[in-house]
This record gives C-alpha cells, sequence and structure tokens, in this order.
C-alpha cells in the first residue's frame, strides 16, 4: 500500500510537470495566493503506521522479536499557513488519524497469548516549517520537517489490568519529528497539493505489565512509532 500511494503520487507529479515545462500554455492559475500572510485548508489521506522496537537483552534472534503487522489507516484535517517569506512557510496541521496494528509476541501456543491488537485514534498536531522553491508556472516543489505531537485516544494507559488480561497499553501521549516532500499545484479555483511524509515518534510509547518478567513488555527498552502519511490537500 505504501509503495502504491508513493508511485501514484510521484507519477502524477511528473506527469503534471511536463505539461507545465513542455507545452506552450502559461497561463498563471492563482498568481497571487502566495502573497496572503495567512490561508487556510485542509487535508485528507493514508496511513500506515508501524512500531520500532529497542530490546533489554537482544538476542539477535528472530524468534525473540515482537513482530508487527500494520494496516492501512485514514487522516482527515485543517491546515493553518503562515507565510514567512517567499520561500518559507510556518504550517499548523492538526488532524484526527484512524490506524490499527497487530503485533504477535514469540514463545506462546495460543493466538489470544500471541496477538494483541494495538488500534489508535490519534488527535495529531505537527508544527511544521515547509521550504518551497520558484514558482515554475503553476506548480512549486517543497521539502517540509518539523516536530509534533499526538493524543492517543485508545491508549488504555490508565487501565489497571495488563496483558495477562488481554490488555495491550499505551501511553497517551507522543512527540514526533516529522520529514516529507510534496508539490503545490495552482488549479484554477484552488490549490492542490500532494504530499508524503516520514513521522518518527521520540518518546517510549510502552505501558509495561505489572510484573516486571512479563513475556511481553519485560524484555522490551524501548517502543517507538514510526508511520507514512500520504495527504492531499485543498487550499
Amino acid at each position: 500500500m505504501k509503495k502504491i500511494l508513493f508511485i501514484v503520487t510521484f507519477l502524477v507529479g511528473v506527469q503534471a510537470a511536463q505539461a507545465q515545462l513542455f507545452t506552450k500554455e502559461r497561463l498563471a492559475n492563482l498568481e497571487t495566493f502566495d502573497n496572503r500572510f495567512l490561508s487556510w485548508g485542509y487535508f485528507l489521506g493514508f496511513n500506515s503506521y508501524d512500531f520500532k522496537f529497542d530490546y533489554i537483552d537482544d538476542l539477535g534472534d528472530q524468534n525473540t522479536e515482537v513482530l508487527v503487522e500494520g494496516q492501512a489507516g485514514f487522516n482527515v484535517g485543517l491546515i493553518g499557513d503562515m507565510r514567512i517569506n517567499k520561500y518559507i512557510n510556518l504550517r499548523l496541521e492538526p488532524g484526527l488519524y484512524y490506524t490499527q496494528r497487530n503485533l504477535l509476541f514469540p514463545g506462546f501456543a495460543e493466538e489470544r497469548d500471541q496477538l494483541r491488537e494495538a488500534k489508535s485514534t490519534y488527535i495529531h498536531v505537527p508544527l511544521l516549517v515547509k521550504l518551497s522553491t520558484k514558482r515554475l508556472n503553476n506548480f512549486k516543489p517543497f521539502i517540509v520537517g518539523g516536530v509534533s505531537t499526538s493524543f492517543n485516544l485508545s491508549s488504555n494507559e490508565n487501565n489497571p489490568e495488563d496483558n495477562r488480561s488481554g490488555q495491550f497499553r499505551m501511553t497517551n501521549t507522543t512527540s514526533y519529528y516529522e520529514l516529507g516532500f510534496g508539490i503545490d499545484f495552482y488549479l484554477y479555483y484552488f490549490k492542490f497539493t500532494p504530499s508524503i511524509r516520514g513521522v518518527f515518534a521520540l518518546s517510549d510509547e510502552l505501558v509495561r505489565d505489572n510484573d516486571p518478567n512479563s513475556p511481553w513488555t519485560g524484555n522490551i527498552d524501548k517502543m517507538a512509532s514510526r508511520g507514512i502519511f500520504v495527504n492531499f490537500t485543498f487550499q
């Protein structure tokens, strides 16, 4: 799914760029759009989350590592954009992100002990710096980076039950850094922007079991989310 979304976004960008560069049409859409100090919009998109695990005793054996099966999720949110200068913008992109990851713990014979579902509903709030190139006819490539925080509405952090009762727990809040790129397309009535962004958690998200020797969490030193966002923005 990640590869398909990336290829589709890339091909759309390449075809639009070729159409702008190698045709005689040079009419500029929304010529004064980027002169606005503040602009607003919304986005829709897809996500694919994963977990990166660090272990206390790393035996280098795949039979002792937690396996993660990610599923495609859905994003929706708002955009506030502040113009710093011709090439730099500051962006706030609060959104709601739905995702699910299935964790397979080794060493258990029964599925009820081996499988844990990590369903997450995030309120994700990134503060990003957007660095753009010079506008080329009706498109403008850019890179983006920044920091973010999220609030996991499905974390179960305060649940007194743990994995022995079938409850996998995560922290309520997480901090991240983000890097990505995209292309602004200036259409007749609005600006359309496909983008792809990598998201990497800085903090440990695992809430450990009450037993320090738990077969589920006892050997995990850190569990941190990482993911890919593919967003389609309308301004």
